[in-house]
């Protein structure tokens, strides 16, 4: 059994994409049955292409982009997927996040990606990261195995996310300093509004119902309810800003 589980560890290690979405992305359905670098290079398309290619080079045998995943007319898959999605990352050996409006010498400081809500999750699940520019060169041409482990990387992500080090590098999805964790997510946004809240229940470690159509108030209404009565923390309800139609 041990040979047997060696070899099936050695097979089965997989990359994934980290990315904000675009235009042209390519679904589960564009993709079924066909090879990827026979479908025009434009897109979203190109990207899966570009990022099958660095997971070849790296000598990864599977690769996991989000867009591909998920049946979107599948409401069970739609809640199964969203509530592994932090397991998955967290599984990875290794997510590759590309940067798609940063070139070779741009900074984190001006990609959508760190303004992104699902990203949040997607920074801190996984154990190594790699950051890709728009051309596909590694950032700063930083040839480290883990930029995460890369001082320089960590403190510029340090700056723009104003998430500690600490928790960069050494994250676990649970209820503590839960409000430090929506105040990491309180610059970010989402196309959906209630990804808002969606997009923390991994952060947290919550498996909740994912009815989508609901409202912002609602989804954030129930996370926050659910945050405090595990915590019993209660100052994640104590914020300055504009009056909700969610409060007592």
């Amino acid at each position: 059994m041990g040979l047997i589980q060696t070899h099936v560890s050695e097979y089965f290690p997989y990359i994934m994409l980290s990315h904000h979405w675009g235009e042209g992305e390519p679904l589960l359905r564009d993709i079924k049955g066909r090879v990827i670098y026979d479908m025009p290079a434009r897109g979203g398309f190109r990207k899966l292409q570009a990022f099958c290619a660095v997971a070849c080079e790296l000598d990864y045998l599977w690769a996991w982009s989000d867009t591909c995943r998920i049946d979107k007319h599948s409401s069970a898959e739609v809640q199964e997927t969203i509530g592994s999605m932090f397991v998955w990352y967290r599984k990875s050996m290794l997510t590759i996040v590309y940067l798609s409006d940063i070139s070779d010498t741009g900074s984190f400081g001006t990609s959508e990606w760190f303004r992104r809500g699902w990203t949040l999750q997607e920074l801190l699940a996984p154990r190594t990261i790699l950051f890709y520019t728009q051309n596909w060169t590694l950032y700063k041409n930083l040839t480290s195995s883990n930029h995460k482990m890369d001082a320089t990387v960590l403190a510029e992500l340090e700056r723009t996310t104003r998430i500690e080090s600490q928790f960069l590098t050494n994250f676990s999805p649970g209820m503590d300093d839960a409000r430090s964790r929506l105040q990491w997510a309180s610059m970010r946004c989402t196309t959906q509004p209630e990804d808002t809240a969606y997009s923390l229940f991994g952060i947290f470690n919550l498996h909740l119902p994912i009815p989508y159509g609901e409202s912002a108030e609602d989804s954030l209404g129930r996370l926050l309810t659910e945050i405090v009565s595990r915590s019993g923390d209660i100052s994640v309800l104590d914020w300055v800003g504009e009056a909700s139609s969610f409060h007592s």
